[in-house]
This record gives C-alpha cells, structure tokens and sequence, in this order.
C-alpha cells in the first residue's frame, strides 16, 4: 500500500529538482561578444599596423593603476565592458587579437577608430565587417572544441554587444568633404544604419539572438568637437555632430523595434547613451564629477587638441590630478568613472537609460526562463524603450 509523502521526502524532492532546473542553466556562463571601436576596444589595435591616434597602449593611459599597464584601452582604467563581464561573473573578455587568449567566456573584437562603413579609416583599423569575419574564426574554433551541438547552444545564448558609429559621422561624414558631396546627412544616416542592420541580420544568422547596444552620445559636446564649434568662445557643442548621433540614435530605434517583430527570438538591449552623457557633462556636480566639459588628459581650448600620451603630431599635453573629478578623459572618451557608472546603467537600470531589457536580463534570462517555465517577463514584454 502507497504511504503518504512525508515533509522530509517532499523537501529532498524540492531540492532535487531545484537543483535539476539548476544544473540546466549551470556549466558555462554565458559568453559575451563585442564588436565596437574605441568606446570598447581593450586593445585589438595594439597589434595591427596603424596610427596612434587609434592606439592606446602607453602612458598615460591606464593611469589609474587597475591594470599593470596600458593595455590599448582608451580610458585612465576600465571600459564599460570590463564592468558588464564582471557583473555578469565572467572574467575580463579577452582581445580577439591576443596571442593565446582563452574564448570560451567570449571574445572582444573592437578596434579603436573603426567604423560600420568599410571606407570609414579603411587600412588603419578593424572595420565592422572583419571584426564579423573574426566572430567566424572564433566560430569554427569553438564548434571544433565542443562539437556543433554544444557550441551552437552557446552562440544562442550568448550576448552580443555592439558599439559603434561614432567615426562614421566624425571622420566618414564630418571629417569628409567628399562624402558631404554624395550625401546629405540624412542619406549618410541612412547607409551607416543600413549596414549595421546588415550586420546584425549575419549575427542573427549565425545564432545570435540577445543583443546589446550602445547608442551614440552628443558628439559635438566631445572636447574635440567643442573646441571646433562655431561658437567655441561661448562653450556651445558643436551642433551638426550632435544632430546626427540623434538622427542616428532615432534610426536605430525604428530598425531594431522592427527587428524584434521580424526576427524570431531577437531580443534586444538599447540605450539612450545621449541623454544620459548629456546629463552628466551639463550637471556634473549632481552625479560626483567636479568637470563636464573639459578633458584630463589633452591640451589647448577644453582639452580638446588630441595629444594624450604625446605620441601624436603636437606632444604637449596637460594631465589632471584626478580623472574621476572629470566626465572626460581625453579630448574623445570618457574616464573610467563614467564607464563604470555607465555600464550599471546598462546592466540595470531605469527604462529612461536602458530597454525594452537590461542586459542583467539578456544575461540572466535563462535561469529565469528555465525556471519560469520559458515564459517571458510579462512587465518588459510590451514595452519599448523610449527616447
């Protein structure tokens, strides 16, 4: 005669299959893609031929101590990826082009100065299409190491990241009387966005299906770009970079809402990277900073001549005391400080700064898929991201 369940076996069955759901999701974590330029590059193009304007692998870089030495990437410390890999428990993504790098928690291809169009700084960086080409390498290494079934498994459940387009707009299109000529600036917009939906559709292909972005920030209000506004002597941005990044950000947010609907399973991560930088370099003071507009490392007008580390055409240059009292780094990329505060934001933060998901979610979803029976979040599920 069957005996009624005691409390004692009804717990072992609790956790037996708690630990059932578990041990679905356990094993490898899951394994993070970058594709990008400098806002992401961990040093990539500390091994290809180039200029250095798009290397950063000598002092001061790395100024902050957090690796031994400069590494390539342009900050005084970490990038923003450094901070996703570590709240995402993985360690710190390797450069695709690093001589014995280890790829099974994910690779980094991003190469300072790149762009999504192939003309952009062409034979000087690694352009979005190589960096493509790359992820195959990377493929077809991992498929023969784990076996089609298990590597296929983890490209599906991968994130892939993408930063890019800055260098479109300031050297392809700004930087470019000739491409001025052939496009007006929504035509341009329109060929930047249509090649990386191009290319996100090949990552779709290939097994991608969770996907992270990083929007463009108010380019004009780079120190850079500041020093060559109109109205430089009055601190204003430079407006027509800053009107395409939002004509770009805008663009961006239409194809990947369409996306979502075309694509079976796509799921997305955007940011509203703009608003969120913009904040910060008008209000400094309200989010720990004591400098919005001027760089640490640079010289001339906002720090805005590009001579950090000296090695380029002007070798001057001033440093500040203290990178974390300054938004900016250098007279084109932020400090540490606003990697890390950045790619919280990023990780979990409010729909104003991240959506329709985090990328906590991207990264996380499989446990909380698994465990909820594979059903989606009913809070995010409708919605989209707002700009």
């Amino acid at each position: 005669m069957a005996r009624l369940i005691s409390q004692m076996d009804y717990f072992i069955i609790c956790v037996t299959l708690a630990l059932s759901i578990a041990c679905r999701v356990c094993g490898t974590a899951t394994p993070f893609y970058i594709f990008g330029d400098s806002t992401v590059d961990p040093g990539n193009n500390n091994y290809i031929n180039t200029i250095p304007a798009y290397q950063a692998n000598y002092k001061p870089y790395g100024h902050n101590g957090f690796f031994e030495e400069p590494t390539g990437r342009f900050s005084d410390g970490r990038v923003m990826v450094d901070f996703i890999a570590e709240y995402a428990e993985l360690p710190v993504i390797p450069p695709f082009l690093q001589p014995s790098a280890e790829f099974i928690n994910g690779v980094n291809f991003a190469s300072g100065g790149s762009g999504i169009l192939p003309e952009t700084n062409q034979g000087q960086v690694i352009d979005l299409q190589t960096q493509i080409k790359h992820f195959e390498e990377v493929q077809k290494s991992l498929t023969k190491k784990l076996g089609e079934a298990r590597a296929n498994e983890l490209f599906s459940e991968a994130v892939y990241f993408i930063s890019i387009g800055s260098n479109d707009y300031l050297g392809g299109y700004l930087g470019n009387p000739k491409m001025q000529e052939y496009y007006a600036p929504e035509e341009y917009v329109g060929l930047v966005i249509g090649n990386l939906t191009q290319a996100i559709q090949v990552l779709y292909e290939k097994g991608g299906r969770k996907f992270g972005f990083l929007s463009l920030s108010p380019l004009g209000c780079l120190p850079a770009l500041r020093a060559l506004s109109p109205k430089a002597n009055e601190g204003v941005c430079f407006e027509e970079a800053s009107a395409l990044a939002q004509a770009h950000n805008s663009a961006l947010k239409v194809i990947l809402t369409s996306l979502e609907h075309i694509l079976g399973g796509f799921k997305y991560s955007n940011s509203n990277f703009y608003d969120w930088l913009q904040d910060r370099i008008n209000n400094p003071s309200k989010h720990g900073f004591k400098d919005g507009v001027n760089a640490c490392c640079g010289t001339g007008p906002y720090g805005g001549i590009f001579t950090c580390g000296g090695t380029k055409k002007v070798t001057d240059y001033q440093l500040c005391d203290n990178a974390d009292d300054f938004v900016w780094w250098d007279s084109l990329h932020p400090t540490e400080k606003i990697h890390e505060q950045f790619g919280q934001a990023l990780w979990n933060g409010p729909p104003s700064s991240v959506g329709p998901y985090t990328l906590q979610h991207l990264f996380l979803s499989k446990e909380k898929l698994t465990i909820a029976d594979e059903v989606d979040d009913p809070d995010r599920q409708n919605f989209h991201y707002q700009s």
